[in-house]
This record gives C-alpha cells, sequence and structure tokens, in this order.
C-alpha cells in the first residue's frame, strides 16, 4: 500500500514536472501573439468613457475565456483524433500572422489620414450625447471578442504544436492553464494601460514628487501604446516567420547552418542569437507581403 502511495506521488510530480517545462516552453513560444494581443486589445477598449473603460475590459475578458472554452477542447480533439492538422494549423496560423503583421504596415503607411479620422469621429461619438453609448460600447466588445478570437486560436495552436508529443493530461493541463493565464494576463495589463491616464491624473493633483510622477505618466502614456503596437508588429513577423521556417525543414536547416556561420565571427554569440531572429523576421515580411498581394488581388477580381 504505502509503496503504491509513493509511486502514485512520484508520477504526479513527474507529470507536475512535465507541465511546468511545456508551460514554460509554451509561453514563451506564444509571447509574440501575446504582444499583439494585449496592444490590440488596449486600442479596441480607447475611446470609451472613463467610468466604463473597466466594465468593457471585464466584458472582453468574459468573451475571450469563452472563446479558450471552445478552442482548448477543439485542440484537444485534433490531438487526439488527427495530430496530422497540428502542423498545418501551424503553418496556417502563422501565415496569418504574418499577413495580419503586413497588413498593419501597409494600412498604417497608405491609409494614416484614415486612422486619424476615424479616431476623430469616435471621440466626438463619445462627446455627443444623442450617441447610444451602450451599443457603441457593446460594437466595441463584439469587436474585441471576435479579434481575441483568432488570436487565441493562435495561441492554442502553437501551444498544441509544443505539448503534441506530451501525454493526453499533460496536454490538457498545459492547454487549460496558458489559456487561462493568458487571458487573465493580458485583461489584466490592459486594464492597468487604460487607467495609466487616470493614475497619472490622481498623481498630478497631489503635491511634490507625486504631482510630478503624474505628470511623467500622462505624457509616457500615448507613447507606451505606440510601443505596444510596434513591439506587437514586430512580434508577429518574429513568431510568425518562425513558425513558416520550422515547418520547412530545408529553410529551417539553412538558417541553422547560417547562425553556425555568424558564431564564428567576433562576438559569435550576439550574432548567432540574432541571426535566426532577423531571417524568421525576413520570412514573415516576405510572407505576408506575398499574401496582402493575394488576398488584395482577390478581392479586386471578386469586385
Amino acid at each position: 500500500m504505502a509503496t503504491s502511495l509513493l509511486l502514485l506521488l512520484d508520477d504526479i510530480a513527474s507529470v507536475l514536472d512535465d507541465v511546468s517545462v511545456m508551460t514554460k516552453v509554451a509561453a514563451k513560444k506564444t509571447a509574440g501573439v501575446l504582444g499583439d494581443d494585449l496592444a490590440l486589445n488596449a486600442q479596441q477598449v480607447t475611446g470609451v468613457k472613463a467610468d466604463r473603460e473597466l466594465p468593457v475590459v471585464w466584458a472582453v475578458c468574459k468573451g475571450s475565456l469563452a472563446n479558450k472554452a471552445i478552442l482548448v477542447p477543439a485542440a484537444l480533439l485534433i490531438s487526439a483524433f488527427a495530430p496530422w492538422l497540428i502542423t498545418p494549423l501551424l503553418m496556417l496560423g502563422g501565415a496569418f500572422l504574418c499577413f495580419e503583421g503586413f497588413e498593419k504596415l501597409a494600412h498604417r503607411f497608405l491609409h494614416k489620414g484614415e486612422d486619424e479620422e476615424a479616431q476623430a469621429q469616435r471621440r466626438q461619438a463619445v462627446a455627443d450625447p444623442s450617441v447610444d453609448l451602450v451599443a457603441l460600447e457593446r460594437d466595441k466588445i463584439k469587436g474585441a471578442v471576435r479579434t481575441d478570437f483568432i488570436l487565441s486560436a493562435e495561441i492554442i495552436a502553437i501551444t498544441l504544436g509544443t505539448v503534441q508529443q506530451s501525454p493526453f493530461l499533460t496536454q490538457v493541463v498545459v492547454l487549460a492553464g496558458i489559456a487561462v493565464l493568458m487571458t487573465l494576463g493580458v485583461y489584466g495589463l490592459v486594464a492597468g494601460i487604460v487607467k495609466l491616464d487616470d493614475l497619472g491624473l490622481y498623481l498630478s493633483r497631489r503635491g511634490g514628487a507625486l504631482a510630478a510622477l503624474g505628470r511623467g505618466i500622462l505624457v509616457a502614456a500615448p507613447w507606451l501604446m505606440k510601443a505596444l503596437s510596434v513591439a506587437g508588429t514586430a512580434a508577429m513577423f518574429l513568431v510568425g516567420g518562425g513558425i513558416l521556417t520550422h515547418g520547412v525543414s530545408a529553410l529551417h536547416h539553412e538558417i541553422e547552418q547560417m547562425a553556425d556561420a555568424t558564431a564564428l565571427w567576433p562576438g559569435g554569440g550576439f550574432w548567432e542569437a540574432l541571426t535566426p531572429m532577423l531571417a524568421n523576421a525576413g520570412v514573415g515580411i516576405a510572407a505576408g507581403a506575398v499574401i496582402l498581394a493575394v488576398v488584395t488581388l482577390a478581392g479586386r477580381l471578386r469586385r
């Protein structure tokens, strides 16, 4: 009896150790999507009245949990009955990340005036007492939840690719853990970001050093949003390009050989680490450009 209990405890400890390792690996691989998820959701809830920001974030968070309640069982079913689908799904997710990143770049440079006009219209709508703010909030929440579904699917697909060789119980725990941790982490940070201006305003009305800190927060908050957007876009190319290069064995081995060659340069460790990142980003940008061109052409032909 005692021996059986010890064996059971040893098995539990082994599973927990596997779960811990796999969760860390999955969290590292999904960090790029997390940065984009954070930036997009922080932008989605801007333009809402200050006293409604946190309720809107909470509503989107609940929608995100509902998304993952659908995606995690679907991923487990795929792993159990159609594991051959995992790599194609990962490639599709990587391609979508590259497309979305390049589309953001193209939109930023080609449609900058439209973005500024849309922001002005949102500010005007919030200030106009005749506008139905409840309907406006509802539309924002629906849009944010739709965006979250796509990004959550990418996170779950990347995580599934990490744990596909693990026992089923490990897959369940890691997928569920990543789903909950990512959701709470993203929307906790979003809540903090959207209330930064309120914190800065409150501190600026205090005396001495607190007032200076508050003014600094007010100045830094818009730049933080821009930095998040830039970091999220860069991460999309790095993560998406990395998924694509890993899916093409010849390309992956070529990048590894390039990294090994640069390791012989002065400061080799730095170049060895930088080379795969630059290669993945280059592949991501090229793939995004090609996919955007195909999608744009198909849209024009359909019209």
